[in-house]
């Protein structure tokens, strides 16, 4: 190949860019007019092409046969014959016009529930395979730090295991059925100053190892992930995009990663522009190659002439094109595009949303739905007497992430439907219990006084009001949750907390439900409400979980994957702190949740019972942890049975607790069983004085419960031996039996 050609493996095309004015990605300024045709770019060959499907409203059909011909194209028009990886969003479900939307990623992490998660990507792919795509842009791997981040409802939760557990279930699952997962954002986005997207991230290399960097260690390893995405942010003043200590060194040499990185959309062109680390495209271009991103996306602007003049003149070494080149070439060799491409035959009808994965998003969506508070008000007994009210009660959209197709692509196409049924709470709880009476206010700000007034009347005419708050995402300001939706507070969006004030004040029971990408500070409503419900972005059958449980027809068995703060000014609150970082008495500044990590209630109540632990183990060893879980209530009901472990003297500072395992079990009334944890000593590492990964011997001690701040078993176990480096195959996970008795 000449340079020209192995350049035109790096590079992605945008075949159909968005419209102006409907921006689906950050971009730069000069993108319209800085861009080469297709016609001109293709003689050289192509990398990827970007969003076929996910980018404008295109039938399932239509989209597959534009695919096809695309990529006939892209392979008549190289000496080669090569084809190009096409990827598409993949998120919230394969993000184009009439595919499944299921359950946003908090919504995951709710559920506790790997196995679920992994059928669901298993549906993903199926149906990205069956219309021509080979990569998904997804998991998003980073783990929460400040819930005022607009893409927290992105983010599967806040403590690294269980982003580490489910986010390698959606992995696996997804690269078992054909698709190339990316892992994004590699690394440190989510810890970024004040919660602000693209912001630097101020964390320490202790931090940064032990919290953002281990889902990623899970997800390659025990995922086997094929594709990694860069950050935008930067690290300690290192853009991600140009950090070779990062994407060689660490991911290369350290994590063994052998697959291919791929810039976040215009990352590499935001060396220059916005972190001016680079005086040129082909500045910015050398550094991205030289630090380890093989592929350009979402189109060629660093990677085609500016980094070919750089390589004729003798500037940059050609081996760093052959390294990038290589890595390419074998990923499209597994994918089969090194091969002449099939024939066009008539191809079976592309079905994107069939019942079976419309059931699957309704046993996920039923599986994340959190139960906050309940005076007994819940479930309701029938629709006599209820009203619905709020800007959420009627709102399709609050079903709907930000990565989402009709929230990410439709609502710049206000004619355009949303391409599956996506019932409202409204239709759904009227389904559920006739007789509610639906009075919607419409602003998701509640910018009109009428809204509050309209809210209120419905309130005090019911028995019951049902109150639904929250988010509408959007992208870049367009939404209150979402890619550059930001915010400085954690107050409920525009007036929803004064609206929420007047209808308690009316006196009737109100039941609280939260329809949201990220928590907010309820605690100026939730001691007077009957009843919270926190649901994130359900997906198109999240009106029918609700109103399901709601309606007591289903049982809430989701628990909190990220902390409620109480109040929406205080500082970011998340239960993986130490000591020190946690309430004490030198600052009047409270950090304590009012919903902690792991928290959800259900219809019954459970008991804990008869911790058995080890009481030591080598520095290599494991011990054996179980409890004895009692249903003690006369309703069936399901428990996300969690172990916490904290080290009470270590060599630095470490969290005050961590979890180390987890088991979702059900139980009818009375039934027991016992929950058995395998804990390997390394699942006590850390990053120690040294930076370097050590186990080190002492006591450990260990808590079971029902969340992180519900944990009545309490015992402890010894390690002995010498401090020991774990190496490449530390155990990461704890396995668990459960085991009726």
């Amino acid at each position: 190949m000449t340079p020209e050609e192995k350049a035109g493996q790096l590079a992605g095309f945008w075949v159909m860019p968005a419209e102006p004015g409907a921006q689906v990605a950050p971009m730069e300024d000069d993108f319209d007019e800085d861009v080469p045709s297709l016609d001109e770019v293709l003689p050289r060959g192509l990398g990827q092409l970007t969003r076929v499907f996910g980018t404008l409203p295109v039938p399932a059909a239509e989209g597959a046969a534009r695919l096809r011909e695309l990529q006939a194209r892209v392979a008549a028009g190289n000496r080669f014959g090569i084809a190009a990886i096409a990827h598409e969003e993949c998120l919230n479900g394969f993000m184009t016009w009439g595919a499944t939307v299921f359950p946003s990623p908090p919504a995951w992490g709710a559920t506790f529930d790997p196995e679920l998660v992994a059928e669901m990507a298993s549906a993903i792919g199926a149906s990205m395979r069956a219309a021509g795509v080979h990569q998904g842009l997804a998991p998003v791997l980073d783990v929460v730090r400040d819930a005022r981040w607009g893409r927290t409802e992105e983010c599967i939760g806040e403590d690294p295991y269980l982003v580490g557990v489910l986010g390698t279930a959606y992995v696996s699952a997804l690269e078992r059925s054909g698709i190339v997962t990316t892992l994004k954002h590699f690394a440190g986005y989510s810890a970024s100053r004040a919660g602000r997207n693209m912001a630097p991230t101020p964390i320490g290399p202790r931090e940064f190892t032990d919290v953002v960097l281990e889902p990623f260690v899970m997800a390659l390893r025990d995922g086997g992930a094929r594709a990694v995405m860069h950050s935008y942010t930067d690290v300690d003043g290192m853009p991600a995009a140009a950090d070779e200590r990062l994407l060689t060194g660490l991911l290369r040499e350290e994590l063994g990663f052998t697959g291919v990185v791929v810039a976040d959309y215009f990352g590499i062109s935001f060396l220059q522009s916005r972190h001016r680390v680079a005086g040129s495209r082909a500045e910015a271009a050398v550094l991205a190659l030289q630090a380890g991103v093989d592929i350009e996306l979402p189109t060629v602007r660093c990677y085609g002439a500016p980094l070919i003049d750089r390589v004729r003149q003798g500037e940059v070494p050609e081996e760093l094109l052959d390294r990038a080149a290589g890595r390419v070439l074998a990923l499209k060799a597994e994918l089969g595009l090194l091969d002449p491409l099939p024939a066009d035959d008539d191809r079976a009808p592309l079905d994107l949303d069939p019942p079976e994965h419309r059931a699957l998003a309704r046993r996920l969506a039923e599986e994340s739905v959190v139960l906050l508070a309940n005076d007994g008000v819940l479930p309701l007994r029938s629709g006599s007497g209820v009203a619905l009210t709020g800007p959420l009660a009627d709102d399709p959209f609050g079903m709907l992430g930000c990565y989402t197709f009709p929230s990410h692509v439709g609502r710049e196409h206000p004619d355009l439907r949303l391409g599956v049924d996506v019932p409202t709470l409204a239709d759904a709880l009227a389904a559920e219990l006739p007789g509610v009476r639906v009075a919607a206010t419409d602003d998701v700000f509640v910018a009109d006084d009428a809204d509050i007034e309209k809210a209120v009347a419905a309130a005090r005419d019911a028995e019951v009001c049902v109150l639904a708050l929250g988010d509408r995402a959007g992208l870049f300001g367009r939404g209150t949750s979402g890619e550059g939706c930001d915010t400085e507070t954690l107050a409920l969006p525009g007036r929803q907390a004064e609206l929420a004030s007047a209808v308690l004040d009316t006196g009737t029971p109100t039941v609280i439900v939260m329809l949201s990408g990220r928590p907010y500070a309820l605690e100026s409503v939730a001691d007077r409400a009957a009843a919270v419900v926190q649901a994130f972005f359900p997906g198109e059958e999240g009106g029918r979980a609700v109103a399901a449980i709601l309606a007591g027809r289903a049982e809430p068995s989701g628990r909190m994957p990220i902390s409620v703060p109480r109040r929406a000014s205080g500082p970011p609150v998340t239960y993986l702190r130490s000591l020190m970082d946690g309430g004490h008495d030198w600052s009047v500044v409270d950090p304590v949740p009012l919903y902690p990590f792991g928290y959800g209630l259900t219809w019954t109540s459970f008991d804990y019972e008869d911790l058995r632990t080890e009481e030591r183990a080598a520095t290599d060893g494991t011990v054996t942890v179980s409890a004895v879980v009692r249903n003690t209530g006369d309703r069936a009901g399901t428990e996300v049975v969690q172990l916490y472990l904290s080290d009470p003297v270590a060599s630095v500072v470490r969290p005050a607790r961590w979890l180390a395992g987890f088991a979702r079990i059900r139980l009818e009334p009375g039934e027991a069983a016992r929950v058995t944890f395998e804990v390997h000593a390394d699942r006590t590492s850390f990053t120690g004085a040294d930076l370097r990964r050590i186990v080190e011997p002492g006591v450990i001690e260990v808590a079971v419960g029902g969340s992180s701040a519900d944990l009545p078993l309490r015992g402890s176990f010894t390690l002995d031996g010498p401090v020991r480096e774990p190496g490449p195959d530390r155990v990461l996970t704890v396995p668990v039996k459960v085991t009726p008795l």
